[in-house]
């Protein structure tokens, strides 16, 4: 008989685990035990999650990418809006619409404020007409003789007239471009237009600010088409004066400078001889299509031709007197002024090609007269520099020269006859002061040059803004008689003797006595915008292009 077995043992190890033991939650046998739950790993909320890897090692001391020594993330510069917001840009509508244009160009695009108005219908403006209006203007500007940053704030005023405001107008010696985008996810708009031919019309230049005038004021609706009748009128005027005028104001031009160095009657009837028989083959030469240095050299002999026909002559008059006169009327002033003015103002560019021109000029004129001089050498013509220099005081003769000198000149610019009256007395009183410091007080002809060429500047950029224009008409018939002319002549005539220590030494003053006119008439225009009112405060008047060369 077969023994049973226990049933006790058996029927304990065949007992059924609890629910604590054994869950249905709980893996079977064979199974992977799974991980624990996320909340039984305590990890710290600053750990890098899985899938991002963490900073790489600092580079090597010496590595291009290596974060400099000096830079520290406390001191680094706001790269959010700050806490108590941006300033916003108020321009007021009083001040001239020339500050304040050129203190929208010098804010980055998203700080210009939005023009408020638009003068064209619903539909927007037409963006091609607008900019290439924009452009015919700013050409006939450049080719005036205005500045870059004149011509770059015109550009950008009409634009911003017409609603648009997104532009970038771009400035060069021969080339005028402009950029606009409507945003920044739209393709940009560029057209450009090369300035080929150049001329000296202060007149049209005066008709042209009066356009600009009425596009930027909120009494006017000047609609693009009647700007481009208005712009085309403006082409076809004739200039004031004509041609036989011109040449009479040349030579009389010459006589009063050959007057205000000491010049007497018979000094004055032959030197404006010879300015007019220089004018007229330089009108010669233009019309045979030779470029402008050889119409300047060719016009600088016939004034140093008289001059040496008078010492052949053994006649007691100034020869250096007559040739110094003939030059005053070829020496590029107002290109020089230009050209410091866009250096000071941060178009380096421009004011190289400026100054590149104004050298080439410089040397035509050099060598025209030092043709004539070393001729005169040869047939032992007795030019005696030394009783030239000596000074003749002579205030009121002087004063009535320089005073003419101005008149003349701002013909030779053909400025209207309202703004002469002006130039004229701009240029007595510039006179006045120079004789006083440098003759009188026997000071420093370039600190006296300097001084009054900045009074001119101040005075007519006043008279400037006074009348909504442009300021060249009131200033640069008006540094007429500050002109290096002598200083240019004694040099050439020590080249042509050969004394060529004295005649570089002589030149490098007539250079630096045209960087003084040209820095004195730039500084007194930024003297006369402190006088104005400021475009707002939280738009001042920033630094052209950098400061302090960062």
């Amino acid at each position: 008989m077969v023994a049973e077995p226990d049933a006790g043992a058996g029927s304990e190890d065949r007992k059924p685990q609890s629910d604590e033991a054994r869950s249905a939650f709980t893996p079977p046998a064979g199974v992977e035990q799974p991980a624990p739950p996320e909340e039984e790993h305590p990890t710290s909320e600053f750990a890098v999650p899985e899938g991002l890897a963490t900073e790489p090692p600092a580079e090597q001391e010496g590595s291009a990418f290596a974060v400099p020594s000096t830079y520290s993330a406390k001191q680094s510069p706001p790269a959010f809006t700050p806490a108590h917001g941006m300033p916003m840009v108020r321009l007021p509508a009083d001040a001239p619409w020339q500050d304040r244009m050129r203190t929208m160009l010098r804010l980055p695009v998203g700080d210009r404020p939005v023009p408020e108005t638009r003068k064209e219908d619903e539909g927007g403006p037409a963006v091609p007409r607008v900019l290439d209006l924009t452009l015919r203007i700013g050409e006939l500007l450049l080719a005036g003789g205005e500045g870059a940053e004149d011509v770059e704030a015109a550009m950008f005023a009409i634009c911003r007239s017409y609603g648009l405001d997104r532009c970038e107008p771009t400035v060069t010696f021969t080339l005028l471009s402009i950029t606009y985008q409507p945003s920044l996810v739209d393709d940009p708009v560029t057209a450009n237009r090369t300035v080929r031919r150049r001329g000296t019309d202060y007149t049209r230049l005066a008709a042209v600010y009066q356009l600009l005038a009425d596009i930027n004021a909120d009494e006017h609706d000047v609609s693009t088409e009647e700007a481009y009748r208005r712009l085309a009128e403006i082409r076809r005027n004739r200039h004031p004066y004509p041609g036989w005028v011109l040449t009479t104001a040349a030579g009389v031009l010459a006589g009063a400078a050959s007057v205000l160095l000491g010049g007497d009657l018979t000094v004055f009837l032959v030197a404006a001889l010879g300015a007019v028989l220089g004018d007229r083959l330089a009108w010669l030469c233009a019309g045979r299509g030779l470029p402008e240095f050889y119409q300047f050299l060719v016009a600088a002999m016939p004034p140093a031709a008289m001059g040496v026909l008078l010492t052949l002559l053994h006649a007691d008059l100034r020869p250096s007197a007559v040739i110094t006169g003939g030059l005053f009327a070829l020496i590029p002033g107002r290109a020089l002024v230009a050209a410091v003015q866009d250096g000071l103002t941060g178009f380096y560019i421009t004011a190289s090609a400026r100054l590149l021109e104004v050298g080439y000029f410089f040397v035509a004129i050099v060598v025209g007269v030092l043709s004539v001089l070393y001729v005169a050498v040869q047939f032992d013509a007795e030019l005696n520099p030394e009783g030239a220099l000596s000074p003749v005081e002579r205030p009121v003769v002087q004063i009535l020269a320089a005073m003419v000198l101005c008149a003349t000149f701002a013909i030779l610019l053909q400025q209207s006859r309202g703004t002469v009256l002006f130039a004229t007395l701009n240029g007595g009183v510039a006179w006045v002061v120079y004789a006083s410091i440098a003759v009188t007080a026997d000071g420093s002809a370039v600190m006296a040059t300097a001084v009054a060429a900045g009074l001119v500047g101040l005075f007519g950029q006043l008279i400037a803004r006074y009348h909504h224009t442009s300021s060249l008409p009131y200033v640069t018939a008006a540094i007429g008689p500050l002109l290096p002319g002598s200083a240019t002549y004694f040099g050439v005539l020590a080249i042509a003797q050969n004394n060529l220590d004295q005649g570089f030494t002589s030149l490098a003053k007539a250079a630096a006595l045209a960087l003084a006119i040209a820095i004195g008439v730039n500084l007194g225009s930024e003297l006369a915008r402190l006088f104005m009112q400021a475009p707002g405060a939280a738009a001042a008047r920033r630094a052209a292009k950098r400061t302090r060369g960062f």
